[in-house]
């Protein structure tokens, strides 16, 4: 039963069905299934998605419509994720976004699902987020980490341009900053002195709790 359903859902990914995603995510949750598990099936079908696009037998449009598919399944299931993981303690609080100047948010959006499935408290700024709008988010939130991701190759220096902003404000050492992005390495990473680097989602989780020495 379970099985059927966790199918159901990556299948509705796959369909671009935003519908189907919700009705799906609505069944999983009535039929007893993990949401974090339901979570990690849509997951599989943007990844298989995001290869059918590398190979251009997709392309963006779908993509998008895909995103949104995985939003609907998500409102149902991130509610009951959070509930789990706060219960009894306290979500360390996350800013995630993409940067200034990139509408990209399929990736970004992984990683803030992982981060969610993680125990994380997460706030998702969205796209083309200006480095004055995740300092002042993240100071707001009292958050811990700072996530920047970067699509595209002219919005990568936008993330040494949140750092640079950060050390201008006298206020880097007070977060985490981890950056991402289809055209980040840790090369880059290195070189402008992010605290992290997520070659994918699963990646970036790790990072942050091993960074923030939690289990």
């Amino acid at each position: 039963m379970a099985e059927n359903i966790l199918e159901k859902l990556k299948q509705t990914i796959l369909d671009f069905d935003e519908d189907a995603a919700l009705d799906a995510a609505n069944e999983a949750l009535a039929a007893g299934v993990d949401p974090v598990e339901a979570v990690g099936a849509l997951a599989d079908g943007l990844n298989e998605l995001g290869d059918k696009f590398e190979r251009m037998e997709v392309f963006l449009p779908e993509i998008m419509l895909a995103s949104d598919a995985f939003k609907n399944a998500l409102s149902v299931l991130e509610p009951e994720i959070k509930k789990r993981n706060t219960e009894g303690q306290k979500a360390i609080p996350v800013v995630i976004g993409t940067v200034q100047g990139d509408v990209h948010q399929v990736g970004k959006d992984m990683v803030a699902t992982f981060l969610t499935t993680a125990g994380f408290d997460v706030h998702d700024l969205g796209v083309d987020v200006a480095p004055s709008r995740f300092l002042e988010e993240a100071k707001k939130l009292d958050a811990k980490i700072i996530a920047a991701a970067s699509l595209m190759s002219t919005t990568r220096p936008v993330q040494k341009d949140l750092i640079d902003f950060l050390e201008a404000k006298g206020v880097r050492d007070n977060f985490i900053v981890l950056v991402g992005g289809g055209v980040v390495t840790q090369e880059w990473a290195d070189q402008i002195k992010a605290d992290g680097y997520g070659q994918d989602a699963i990646a970036t989780v790790e990072i942050a709790k091993k960074l923030l020495h939690v289990a």
